[in-house]
C-alpha cells in the first residue's frame, strides 16, 4: 500500500476541452511512454470544476464519466431523451463522453467533481463518504478528496488526517479496508484493465 497526500498547491488548472471553463486537475494518469500528456493520451482523470452558467459539456469520445455536485444544488444534465438529476449534492451520475449534454442550473452556480476514464482502459466508481463507517477497497488507485477540515481516514488501522481540499491518493496492490473516521469526503476509485 502506498499513500500520498496531494495538497491543493499540487493541483494544476487547465481549460475545459471545449474552452467553456477551467477545471482543477487533482490527479490523472496517461498512457505509459507518451511525451505529450493530452486528452488523447489520457487513461483517467479526477478533477473539480465550478459550473457557473448553463451550457454544453465537452465532447469526449471514448471517455466514460462520473460526476457529483459537492457545493451548491440544483444541477440537471439534459441530453436527448435523458435527464441526469444532480439537484441534490453527493448524487453520482454516470454518462458517456459522446453524449450531447447541456447543463441547467436551477439554484445558481455549483461545484462538481468529475472522474473520467478511457473506455476499456479503466473501470471507475465514485461515492460520497458522509457518515463514519468502514468499506472494503479492491486493488487499484483510490482518491479520498476531503470536503471538510476535520476529515480523517483509517486505512488498515493506520489513521490519516486529510485537510479540506486535499486528497489522499492510495495505491493498492491488494484489497484493503478504508474507514471514514470524521468529516466528509468523496471516494474515487480506479482500476486499470487490459
Amino acid at each position: 500500500m502506498k499513500a500520498t497526500l496531494l495538497k491543493p498547491e499540487d493541483y494544476t488548472r487547465a481549460p475545459w476541452k471545449n474552452g467553456g471553463g477551467v477545471f482543477t486537475d487533482i490527479a490523472d494518469a496517461h498512457r505509459p511512454g507518451v511525451t505529450v500528456k493530452d486528452w488523447d493520451s489520457l487513461l483517467w482523470r479526477f478533477a473539480s470544476t465550478p459550473i457557473v452558467t448553463p451550457g454544453p459539456f465537452s465532447y469526449m469520445p471514448g471517455i466514460d464519466r462520473l460526476q457529483m455536485v459537492i457545493r451548491g444544488r440544483g444541477l440537471v444534465l439534459k441530453a436527448e431523451g435523458q435527464e441526469f438529476d444532480e439537484r441534490e449534492p453527493f448524487t453520482t451520475v454516470r454518462f458517456s463522453g459522446e453524449m450531447a449534454i447541456v447543463t441547467e442550473l436551477e439554484a445558481g452556480p455549483v461545484e462538481v467533481v468529475n472522474l473520467m476514464a478511457r473506455r476499456g482502459a479503466a473501470e471507475i466508481e465514485m461515492a460520497a463518504l458522509k457518515e463514519p463507517g468502514e468499506r472494503p477497497l479492491p486493488a487499484g488507485t483510490h482518491l479520498v478528496y476531503a470536503l471538510s477540515d476535520d476529515c480523517g481516514i483509517r486505512l488498515n488501522n493506520k489513521e490519516f488526517p486529510v485537510p479540506d481540499g486535499s486528497t489522499l491518493k492510495v495505491e493498492l496492490a491488494e484489497a484493503a479496508s478504508l474507514a471514514l473516521v470524521s468529516g466528509r469526503a468523496v471516494l474515487a476509485s480506479i482500476r486499470l484493465v487490459g
